[in-house]
């Protein structure tokens, strides 16, 4: 049943310390690469939210044993040498995107048949940028337009290939590289632009030989397969996107001071903080320290008077999923924010590209689209409107995080898939003195 919700300028500025929900494109990984390993892989930190939860049902759907022991601790008992096997039913990934192509990726390296299935929205999604390369490499899927509902009739066996995605998309490159797996020969991926790098960290923790060589612009990837993993115990980091919206808050709400704690520093998914400092944020990260194989650092954030930038197509790959909330933040900063080569935007969950405009302008802000560039122009945000989030769990956050800024509430029709990648979003405002609420 859809939940609307409401968000309202705080009383009182914002204090606390919060810990950031484990990262969501860990969990994923972490569960499906305990899924093909020899061996029982111990998670802690997992990101508990419907669409990591989808990911273990398909790990159990392909034969993998995979229990939850409390509270963000899991235990993944792999497939090893026997391989994954054909699951039952059809595999329904729910909102899942990252873990149906990541999932396809895995799956077409075993001689097994399967079928994809998705909500409305992960079934809108295109598709054909994992299934092309995975054709390349032998596979077979029985599909009309490459998107969900599909299915594999043919896997295994595959043949290594060399491949330049014609889009930075880590979602691709994890896909091929985890087919490459069970692939016999160098399987090799051309990044022209660099990407979230958490599969080939993650892969190396599992005993995987990938290698890395940095070129003038982004870098090639290769893997020899066939190869083994082997279990692991995996720490799951503080996931970025999520800390994003509590940054946000703190910077809108005048005198907030936070701490969020636990929080991934990954260069490749750190652009919103190098903006935001840009824009004049007071953002200090402090306690640096290793866990998974990540860099994670504890961040003091204060209210700040910000200055529009530019931000330029560069920044895409390192902060695809912050755009919207980055655009309701400009909505308080002095000048124009414009935000350039957000075409990518438009095949998330929603448009969120257009989404965002329509959200923003619906509330009283100037907000202009020309091509993929975004426009805002910041200053009194009147607020008032009620947002139509598509379900979309990004879109929906990011306009409660506008309200809490506006002069009138604001509403979004729908609240119940934030719990998709953020499941203790409500409870973690109200610790930091925002009060959403839902009816």
């Amino acid at each position: 049943m859809n939940a609307s919700a409401k968000s309202k300028k705080p009383n009182t500025p914002l204090s606390g310390r919060v810990q950031t929900p484990g990262d969501k494109s860990i969990s994923h990984r972490a569960l499906i690469l305990g899924a093909l390993a020899e061996g029982t892989t111990e998670i802690t930190g997992l990101l508990e939210g419907d669409d990591i939860l989808r990911t273990a049902d398909a790990m159990r759907a392909f034969g993998a044993k995979v229990k939850r022991l409390g509270d963000g601790r899991w235990q993944v008992t792999g497939r090893g040498e026997r391989g994954w096997r054909t699951p039952k039913t059809p595999v329904d990934f729910g909102n899942a995107g990252t873990g149906a192509r990541l999932i396809m990726g895995a799956a077409a390296g075993y001689n097994i048949k399967v079928s994809y299935t998705g909500d409305a929205s992960l079934s809108s999604r295109p598709m054909g940028r994992v299934l092309t390369p995975l054709r390349d490499m032998g596979a077979e899927f029985d599909t009309k337009t490459d998107k969900l509902p599909l299915a594999q009739t043919k896997g295994g066996k595959l043949v290594a290939i060399s491949y330049t995605p014609p889009h930075a998309s880590a979602q691709v490159k994890s896909a091929v590289l985890l087919a490459g797996l069970n692939t016999e020969g160098t399987t090799e991926l051309h990044e022209r632009s660099l990407t979230r790098d958490h599969t080939e960290n993650m892969l190396k923790a599992f005993g995987v030989n990938i290698v890395r060589k940095p070129r003038e612009q982004g870098q090639i990837i290769t893997i020899d397969g066939p190869v083994a993993l082997k279990a692991t115990k995996v720490k799951v980091p503080g996931d970025p996107s999520s800390a994003a919206f509590l940054i946000a808050a703190a910077l809108m709400v005048p005198g907030s001071d936070i701490i969020v704690e636990n929080v991934m520093m990954n260069d490749a998914r750190s652009g919103l903080f190098e903006v935001l400092n840009e824009m004049g944020a007071f953002l200090r990260a402090d306690n640096y320290r290793r866990s998974g194989g990540e860099t994670i650092a504890d961040l003091h954030v204060k209210h700040s008077k910000l200055r529009g930038i530019t931000v330029m197509s560069d920044r895409v790959p390192s902060m695809v999923d912050e755009y919207p909330v980055l655009a309701v933040i400009a909505a308080t900063a002095r000048g124009t924010t414009v935000m350039r080569g957000l075409g990518e935007l438009r095949v998330k969950e929603s448009d969120r590209l257009t989404g965002t405009q329509k959200m923003l302008r619906a509330n009283g802000v100037d907000a202009t689209i020309d091509g993929d560039t975004l426009s805002v122009t910041g200053g009194h945000i009147p607020g008032g409107a009620k947002v139509k989030t598509r379900h979309d769990h990004r879109m929906a956050m990011s306009a409660l995080i506008l309200g809490l800024a506006s002069e009138k509430p604001v509403r979004i029709d729908d609240a119940s898939m934030i719990a998709t990648s953020f499941p203790r979003f409500f409870d973690l405002m109200a610790e930091i003195g925002a009060s959403l609420d839902i009816s």
